[in-house]
C-alpha cells in the first residue's frame, strides 16, 4: 500500500524523493471519556514541555543513565499535556520546559487555534493545571514557546544536531490519544529528510526533519524525541499517514514514519522567541517557481505587474542570481525541487553564507556564494 503524506498541498506524494508532504495530525478535542474519543489528526497530545533553549542550557537528566527505563524516570517529570479550550474542546498537544522560570516548548500546530480568551492549559505529571501564555510561535519551524507562572520548573537540554547518528536509539515522550506520560522507542531513520507541512500558505513549516520509527501518533505533537542520555534531539511535529483505503480512512495511525524539528532548529527558534518574542528564518531574496518540473529549483522569470523574481539589493541579486536561473545545489546538496531549496535554506542560520551551483537561462553553469539575511530584513 502506497504512503501518502497529506497538509500542506492537495494531491499524494509521488515518493520520498522530493519534500514529504507531512499530516501534523491535528489536535483531538479533548472529551471526558476514554482516549479513543481523541480525534486522530497531527502529533498533538499532551505532552510537557522541559527543553532548555541556549539561552540557558541544562545538563542532561542525572537519572538517564542510558537505558530507557532510567531515561523515563529523568524526563516524565519535564513532558506536559497542552490543552487548548474550555476541557481541550479545542485540541490536545504536549510540550516540555526548557527553562526554569516556567518556559516551555511545543508546536505551533498545537496552539494555532487558541483565540483571544481561549484558555491554554500545561499539565505536569501529578500537578495542578497551570495557565499559560503564548510568548511567542513561529509557523516556518513549527515551534511556539509558553510560559507559566513557576520557577523551579527541570528543564531539558537540546542535543548538538551534528552528534544526532542515522541507527541511534530515541525515545519519544507525550500523550497519544490523550494517553499522558507515553514512552515509545524506536532510532533514528534518517537525518535531513525534507518535511513540508501546513494547512494554508502561511502556516506552512519547511523543515529538514529527523526521521524516526519511534511510535509518534496524534497528542505526541510539541512533545520530545530525546537520545538516552536525555538529551532532546527533536520536538516531534508530524508523520505519514496511510492513503483512504482497506478501512484506514487515511487515519491510521503511527507507521513508523515520525518527523521531528531538528535540535538546532528548535532551540535558535525558541531562543529567539523568548528573547523578542518573534524569530526569523534564513533567506536569500528569490522567488521561485512552484510550477518548474525540471532538475533543481528555477527562479521565477519577470512577469509584467508582478513582484521582481530576485530582490533587488539582496543577497542573491548582489551575487549575481537572476530570473530564470536554475538553483542546482546549495554546498553540494542536489536541490530536488523548489520545496527542497526552501527546506535547505532554512537549515542555516541567518548570517551564514553558502555556495550555490546554477545554471543560468542561457545554459551556463556557475557557482556563486550568498549570506544569507533575516526574513524581517
Amino acid at each position: 500500500m502506497p504512503v501518502v503524506l497529506v497538509a500542506l498541498v492537495s494531491g499524494a506524494l509521488g515518493g520520498l524523493g522530493g519534500a514529504v508532504l507531512a499530516d501534523r495530525m491535528e489536535p483531538g478535542a479533548a472529551s471526558s471519556t476514554s482516549a479513543q474519543d481523541q480525534s486522530p489528526g497531527r502529533a498533538d497530545g499532551p505532552v510537557r514541555d522541559d527543553a532548555a533553549p541556549s539561552v540557558a542550557p541544562a545538563a542532561p537528566p542525572a537519572q538517564a543513565d542510558g537505558t530507557i527505563s532510567g531515561l523515563s524516570r529523568a524526563v516524565l517529570p519535564s513532558v506536559a499535556l497542552i490543552s487548548i479550550g474550555e476541557d481541550g474542546s479545542l485540541g490536545l498537544g504536549s510540550g516540555f520546559v526548557v527553562r526554569r522560570d516556567g518556559y516551555l516548548v511545543t508546536n505551533h500546530h498545537v496552539i494555532e487555534g487558541a483565540g483571544e480568551g481561549d484558555p491554554i492549559l500545561v499539565e505536569l505529571p501529578g500537578e495542578d493545571p497551570l495557565e499559560a501564555e503564548v510568548v511567542g510561535s513561529d509557523p516556518a519551524y513549527d515551534i511556539a514557546v509558553l510560559q507559566v507562572e513557576r520557577e523551579d520548573l527541570t528543564p531539558l537540554a537540546f542535543a548538538d544536531s551534528d552528534d544526532v547518528l542515522v541507527g541511534q536509539t530515541v525515545v519519544a515522550v507525550g500523550a497519544p490519544l490523550g494517553l499522558d506520560s507515553t514512552v515509545t522507542s524506536g532510532i533514528v531513520s534518517a537525518k535531513d529528510r525534507p518535511v513540508v507541512a501546513g494547512e494554508t500558505q502561511e502556516s506552512t513549516s519547511y523543515i529538514s526533519a529527523i526521521q524516526t520509527d519511534a511510535a509518534i501518533n496524534p497528542g505526541n505533537s510539541g512533545g520530545p524525541l530525546l537520545d538516552l542520555s536525555g538529551r532532546v534531539v527533536g520536538v516531534n511535529s508530524a508523520i505519514a499517514q496511510v492513503p483512504q483505503a482497506a478501512g484506514f480512512g487515511g487515519r491510521s495511525g503511527s507507521i513508523g514514519l515520525g518527523f521531528a524539528v531538528p535540535a538546532e532548529q528548535a532551540d535558535r527558534t525558541a531562543t529567539q522567541l523568548i528573547e523578542t518574542g518573534t524569530s526569523e528564518y534564513p533567506v536569500m531574496g528569490v522567488l521561485v517557481d512552484l510550477t518548474y518540473t525540471g532538475d533543481g529549483a528555477r527562479v521565477r522569470r519577470q512577469v509584467a505587474g508582478e513582484d521582481a523574481p530576485v530582490v533587488a539589493g539582496g543577497p542573491a541579486d548582489r551575487a549575481g542570481v537572476r530570473p530564470g536561473d536554475v538553483i542546482l545545489s546549495v554546498d553540494g546538496t542536489t536541490i530536488r525541487d523548489s520545496q527542497h531549496l526552501i527546506v535547505v535554506l532554512r537549515s542555516y542560520a541567518v548570517g551564514d553564507t553558502v555556495e550555490l551551483e546554477l545554471r543560468t537561462a542561457s545554459g551556463e553553469d556557475r557557482t556563486v556564494s550568498v549570506t544569507l539575511v533575516g526574513s524581517g530584513d
